[in-house]
């Protein structure tokens, strides 16, 4: 039976499997705790440029104001020592921020590629069969193809353990 497209040319089973994935991402993110959603928002604003603005800004008036003077504070201040040390503090939460959102990403990203590989099986399996199918109708139609001699070959199912035993033992 034939899908059907939408007046945007994406076919009903796209378009409800965009909607699967759109509301299983937001499913995901109604779960993340509380730090997490604080994480990401820091590591999201600390990602900016708006970000690198208010740095410049902040940083050039202190330095400016500790190399040339500004009225108030005397040139070469001793606190110029304390923004490298709230620097560095800012540079640790920052980094500790951004591995948070890489850890959330990563399982994001296993957990995808888990689904890849199962699709990618389950097509396969499909395909065998269907292959089996279309080759019985041929031998019944006694139709042949220059192609026969592979078709044994491809009926045969692939396990996912053959593919990974064999990549293992090709990265020597």
């Amino acid at each position: 039976m034939a899908t059907k497209a939408d007046a945007s040319g994406i076919n009903s089973v796209l378009k409800r499997n965009i909607e699967a994935l759109v509301e299983r991402r937001k499913r995901e993110e109604a779960d993340y705790t509380g730090e997490e959603r604080i994480a990401r928002l820091i590591s999201g604003f600390a990602g900016s440029m708006m970000f690198v603005y208010v740095h410049l800004g902040i940083l050039g008036i202190w330095i400016a104001g500790n190399v040339w003077g500004l009225p108030g504070i005397p040139p070469f201040d001793p606190s110029l020592t304390m923004i490298a040390t709230a620097a560095s503090l800012e540079a640790i939460f920052l980094s500790t921020f951004v591995l948070i959102n890489q850890n959330r990403m990563s399982e994001s990203a296993v957990k995808r590629a888990d689904l890849g590989v199962q699709m990618g099986l389950l097509t396969e399996h499909e395909l065998t069969r269907l292959l089996g199918l279309v080759s019985a109708i041929a031998d019944r139609l006694q139709v042949r193809t220059h192609n026969d001699h592979e078709l044994h070959e491809l009926k045969q199912d692939v396990t996912a353990e053959a593919v990974l035993d064999k990549l293992e033992d090709a990265d020597m």
